[in-house]
């Protein structure tokens, strides 16, 4: 399971500073206290059960705010989320968030991290097993037992998979997981969430990137958001197998040059 279904949602915040400002001519404008600001404005989509789909967007228009809202930690102003054909009311046990940074709990192993969302299971000796099989599939063999401070930023981030897979979630929400890693671990945690993706085949994730590559080499689906108020710009489905390169794959290269010009990045193509 993990049927998403987004219906005419829109999000405004108001705003509660108080700033003191001077109006210099008549045309001036400005948002003052109290006033509202549409952040997402009427947005419809739907995610099909086990896809991988990446959310594109400039700064600040309001990706996480999104994410968020799908989750069940913010509510919209109005329209709904329905997943699974009920509508979303708050954060579900049947779904995980792994945030941009580190989730880890500092004073827990890895294995401790691992074993949060199994706390309930009965059979001991079952979820000892699980969280092996688990291990051995983020390459954290051997590293169970040492505590997140102790592990480099790439390990951490698969100790983050491994706690998240470890619940068997149906939605998988992640916020710009990669934020902060090399280039080189960056690639190889794209590789880790595409093949784990696949091997856990009926998890649906919901992905929110800057990277437009990054975006065209992972997902099944690529949404793209305009600058606030933010708008559906692109929902395309990515009929590519895996491993994609764009050096050898001429469609591939096609699709990517066209999100990159609709996106208004020129100078990348």
């Amino acid at each position: 399971m993990g049927h998403v279904l987004i219906k005419n949602l829109k999000k405004e915040y108001v705003e509660r500073r108080s700033i003191q400002r001077t109006k210099n001519t008549e045309e001036d404008e400005f948002v003052g206290k109290g006033e509202k600001q549409l952040v997402l404005d009427d947005i419809n989509l739907e995610f099909e059960d086990g896809e991988l789909v990446c959310v594109l967007g400039p700064s600040g228009c309001g990706k996480t705010t999104l994410l968020r809202i799908m989750a069940g930690f913010e509510t919209p102003t109005s329209g709904q989320v329905v997943i699974d054909g009920k509508e979303v009311d708050g954060p579900s046990s049947d779904n995980i968030f792994v945030f941009q940074h580190s989730g880890l709990l500092p004073w827990m192993t890895v294995w401790e991290n691992a074993m949060l969302g199994l706390r309930k299971m009965k059979d001991k000796e079952a979820m000892a097993e699980k969280i092996t099989d688990l291990l051995e599939t983020v390459e954290l063999t051997g590293y169970e037992n040492l505590y997140p401070h102790q592990l480099s930023g790439g390990m951490q981030r698969r100790a983050e998979l491994l706690r998240a897979l470890a619940v068997s979630p149906e939605i998988m929400f992640m916020d710009e997981p990669f934020a902060g890693l090399d280039f080189f671990t960056r690639l190889r945690m794209r590789e880790e969430i595409i093949n784990m993706h696949q091997y856990f085949a009926k998890n649906t994730i919901i992905f929110v990137t800057h990277d437009i590559e990054e975006a065209a080499v992972m997902s099944d689906r690529i949404v793209a958001l305009t600058k606030q108020p933010a708008k559906v710009q692109i929902n395309e489905k990515m009929n590519y197998a895996h491993p994609r390169d764009f050096h050898k794959d001429a469609d591939l290269e096609e699709m990517r040059r066209r999100i990159y010009s609709e996106l208004g990045v020129h100078y990348a193509l």
